[in-house]
């Protein structure tokens, strides 16, 4: 049995798991995305905030160092758990054993009760964290980021449902813990309403946005240096390449576009911004066949995400609109980063992006993927795109990390509270 441990309410070391990407990774491609900024802005900030933090991941490579430090107070510790390359998310299942013997090791080197709160990111680093805190009497706080049951109930045409296993390891991790951190309401009431959830467990937070980074800019010298005409309609996708990002549905709608107005042709760029991810990566090239197959190969380009932050917000500011047609969506951080740089953003009416994106002010919502519904929306924010520049900056703008990170840290302190109430009481 685990000794019971006193801890202060207001935590000094958290231990944030997030095995199956890295937060050193470049967002856009393979299992890297939205979460990996999430995990890598929060962490900074709560490190401002006095808090130390350890972000435990898996080793990809024999030459990754075990410690990395990621900004002051906040360190990425790699564990070694099964081969460092070849093993894809869809197999990490079989490597949760050696996953939390790592992290459980790490904690072993030191005196009781060195981590505070466990902050899991996703169901397999959530059934990590599960273990790790009945092993040490530390709170489990979970962010799920993307749920198994709403994925599936909105699958892309041809897309592979989640398998039972996650199904199951979500359900368990989301009884487990002793917070859950929703990004909208809309998300919270799926897991009370899907999942069974207390609802005095979860806990709303929404994500931010680096306003000191994604913000107004030059267009004009944004689109110089990325090598685009000063005069033209720029319909920009970011993100991972696969169908439940959806992508196809910029593409279809391009093509429409170009039926309805031929001479478009000479003004109109189309770019995608992202690398295949999760069942994408089985027909990698399938966009750029797309584009082929549709007639606009020539108006379309690709661009791997690997430059880093600075180009990011280049293509932001170069664009006319940003569309995210997603079938699912815990939140949309692309979304408000494009809106930060005065962009309007043309996305899917659902989940996350709802409250991502105000309809009709920082841009439009769409009530499904039809290519023709896609094409006329795009236009008209095109037209709008003054007044829902305007709006996008200022939505944008009620969204910042630093206001995310006090509300984990309350939360943090919430469950904190809790564990030391129960103890309290047992020791009568």
């Amino acid at each position: 049995m685990t000794p019971a441990v006193v801890r202060t309410v207001h935590p000094r070391r958290i231990a944030v798991l997030s095995v199956h990407t890295s937060p050193l990774e470049q967002p856009g491609t393979g299992d890297a995305g939205g979460m990996n900024v999430y995990v890598v802005e929060t962490s900074k900030r709560l490190a401002e905030r006095g808090v130390q933090v350890e972000v435990f991941t898996r080793a990809t490579s024999s030459d990754l160092p075990p410690l990395v430090e990621l900004s002051p107070g906040v360190t990425v510790r790699h564990v070694t758990a099964g081969p460092f390359e070849g093993l894809s998310k869809e197999d990490l299942p079989a490597q949760l054993c050696a996953l939390a013997s790592g992290v459980l090791r790490t904690e072993a080197q030191h005196e009781p009760g060195w981590y505070d709160v466990v902050h899991s990111h996703y169901w397999l680093s959530g059934q990590v964290g599960w273990l790790a805190s009945e092993r040490w009497g530390a709170p489990l706080v979970h962010t799920a980021h993307t749920l198994a049951k709403v994925k599936n109930l909105a699958l892309a045409d041809g897309d592979a449902p989640e398998p039972l296993r996650r199904v199951v390891g979500e359900e368990q991790v989301i009884a487990a813990a002793d917070r859950l951190v929703a990004n909208t309401d809309d998300e919270a009431r799926q897991l009370v309403d899907l999942y069974g959830a207390e609802a005095e467990r979860v806990v709303t937070v929404a994500p931010g946005v680096d306003l000191e980074h994604f913000r107004l800019g030059d267009a004009s010298a944004a689109r110089t240096r990325l090598g685009i005409p000063p005069d033209a309609v720029v319909l920009l996708f970011v993100g991972r390449i696969q169908p439940l990002k959806a992508p196809d549905v910029l593409l279809r709608a391009a093509a429409r576009l170009l039926e309805q107005d031929p001479s478009m042709r000479q003004r109109l760029v189309v770019a995608v911004v992202g690398g295949p991810s999760g069942t994408g990566l089985a027909e990698p090239e399938a966009l750029q066949d797309l584009a082929r197959a549709l007639g606009i190969a020539d108006v379309t380009r690709f661009e791997a995400p690997s430059a880093g932050k600075g180009r990011l917000r280049d293509w932001y500011r170069a664009a006319s609109v940003v569309a995210v047609p997603s079938h699912s969506e815990s939140f949309g951080l692309v979304a408000l980063e494009a809106q930060a740089c005065g962009t309007p953003v043309v996305a899917t009416d659902i989940g996350g992006l709802r409250t991502a994106v105000r309809d009709g002010v920082s841009g439009l919502l769409v009530p499904g993927h039809d290519a023709g519904e896609w094409a006329a929306a795009l236009t008209k924010a095109v037209e709008m795109r003054a007044v829902l520049g305007e709006g996008a900056v200022a939505h944008a703008a009620q969204f910042s990390w630093s206001t995310t990170a006090a509300g984990l840290l309350a939360t943090y302190r919430d469950a904190l509270a809790d564990r030391s109430g129960l103890l309290v009481a047992s020791a009568r």
